[in-house]
């Protein structure tokens, strides 16, 4: 039985920290063209939202790094350990851009000292997200984990809306002047206290039931024993083991991740900019309508988790994967005509696409991967994904609308996620309302726990019986 107020603990501490993580990417975002002004020489101004853009890609080319860290290490000695240092890493590291010298003030070393806590950040979410959605995972009740789960990423997009928001304040208050010169370091500085909160939030966290139990069936498979037991909980072994025996997992959730990512930093990480600098969008409007979308999504993400504990992840998958290349085209269009109302509704289309994946994510990828090697495997996936397509998606984008003079490259780019997602969910397993592979069915109350065991006895039963005929009858 799922213990609730740990739980509740457990979804509070995890999504905080994805809070924290993407309250750097909101401001990193809308704070894109000013950060390129303040880190970067003087030159074209697309010039420097490039360079500024590279940089936000650069800290993902260390993610994958961080992950096979990270993951094979919280299999090993917990995921609240991990959780822990990689919360303190991420903090630390907003905190410091902060506090930078700029171009102006110390030259060359400006840019590569940003590009340093950019690596740093890189290599601590390596493995944030899969930890976190593997803690929540194996804490939740198998009938709600996606509504739970789905507070991961609430707490994704509450974090970027607090991130912009502060910037689009800013930007009101103190002018495109003041922003340069010395406002764009408070919202890095807000890192440490928020840090200091969810640090203390983990700290308070129990390991999850599933992880328990592996490490007891571990010491008892040990206590027997044997060389080959001995390589299984090796490090190398859990490594070897991911991508011999479960490398279909492994492109189901590169797939997946692929599509929720590329959306997502379409939306959140370049589309404030393509507003401004391709459409020539004032920067508070861009501003106002990418905050306004994602307040939709917080407003709708748990709705969406909710809808796939009932109806099951692979619909909600398939579905959204079919409207991303159905409605990316229309969608832009609308962005492209000017004015608020027709580029609300692009960036609302936008956001409801989003949020079809946003929402199930956290309950379907835990689950392609056995408890022993979960977050090791969810990790380097995950991680590699989001690397190669998800983090250089503003780049990419930013650099083909330049080279192309396309402005609707961001449309067809979306439109080549939502082909691969569709072709990842045709291979997805349902697993909604099912235990998670190697752990216990997890229930909420002691009347499903109850009810639970007698369908299981009566299905054994069952198939006592058909053996027993089958027996009978070749006699």
């Amino acid at each position: 039985m799922a213990d609730l107020p740990k739980v509740r603990l457990a979804v509070g501490a995890a999504a905080l920290g994805n809070t924290m993580e993407w309250f750097d990417f909101g401001v990193y975002a809308y704070l894109a063209g000013t950060l390129g002004k303040v880190f970067f020489p003087s030159g074209s101004s697309s010039t420097q939202v490039v360079s500024t853009f590279a940089t936000f890609a650069a800290a993902f080319l260390v993610r994958p790094l961080g992950g096979l860290v990270f993951g094979p290490l919280g299999d090993r000695i917990g995921r609240q350990k991990v959780l822990a240092v990689t919360m303190i890493m991420m903090a630390a590291s907003t905190l410091a851009v902060g506090l930078l010298p700029t171009y102006a003030a110390v030259g060359l070393l400006a840019p590569l000292l940003l590009l340093l806590c950019r690596l740093v950040q890189g290599f601590s979410t390596g493995g944030e997200y899969a930890g976190a959605t593997t803690y929540i995972a194996e804490y939740a009740p198998d009938r709600r984990r996606g509504f739970l789960g789905s507070w991961l990423d609430f707490g994704t997009f509450v974090g970027y809306s607090l991130g912009s928001g502060l910037v689009t304040v800013l930007t009101l208050t103190t002018g495109a002047d003041g922003l340069e010169r010395w406002a764009w370091r408070i919202p890095f500085l807000v890192a440490g206290p928020l840090g200091v909160i969810g640090l203390y939030m983990r700290l308070k966290l129990e390991d999850t039931p599933a992880f328990k139990d592996e490490v007891a069936q571990a010491a008892r498979a040990e206590a027997g024993g044997g060389p080959v037991e001995e390589a299984r909980q090796s490090g190398g072994g859990r490594l070897k083991e991911i991508f011999t025996g479960h490398w279909q997992a492994i492109l189901i959730c590169m797939g997946l991740v692929l599509l929720y990512n590329v959306t997502n930093y379409m939306v959140t990480s370049y589309l404030p900019t393509y507003m401004t600098s391709t459409l020539d969008f004032g920067d508070t409007t861009a501003q106002v309508l990418v905050l306004a979308t994602m307040l939709l999504v917080v407003l709708t993400i748990t709705l969406v988790g909710r809808t796939s504990d009932r109806w099951g992840r692979r619909p909600v998958f398939m579905s959204g994967s079919i409207a991303l290349i159905a409605l990316s085209v229309p969608a832009f269009l609308l962005i492209r005509q000017g004015g608020i109302a027709l580029p609300a509704v692009g960036c609302a289309i936008l956001g409801l696409l989003l949020v079809t994946f946003a929402g199930t994510s956290a309950a379907t990828l835990p689950a392609l991967f056995p408890t022993r090697i979960r977050y090791g495997a969810l990790s380097i996936a995950f991680n590699i994904s989001v690397s190669l397509f998800g983090g250089t998606t503003p780049l990419f984008a930013s650099a083909l609308v330049d080279l192309t003079g396309d402005d609707m490259v961001p449309a067809y780019y979306l439109m080549v996620a939502g082909l691969v997602g569709f072709v990842s969910t045709l291979f997805l397993h349902e697993t909604a309302g099912r235990p998670l592979s190697g752990s216990r069915a997890m229930v909420e109350t002691p009347g499903q726990a109850r009810r639970l065991v007698a369908r299981s006895r009566t299905a054994a039963g069952r198939q006592a019986r058909d053996l027993w005929i089958k027996l009978r009858g070749r006699r």
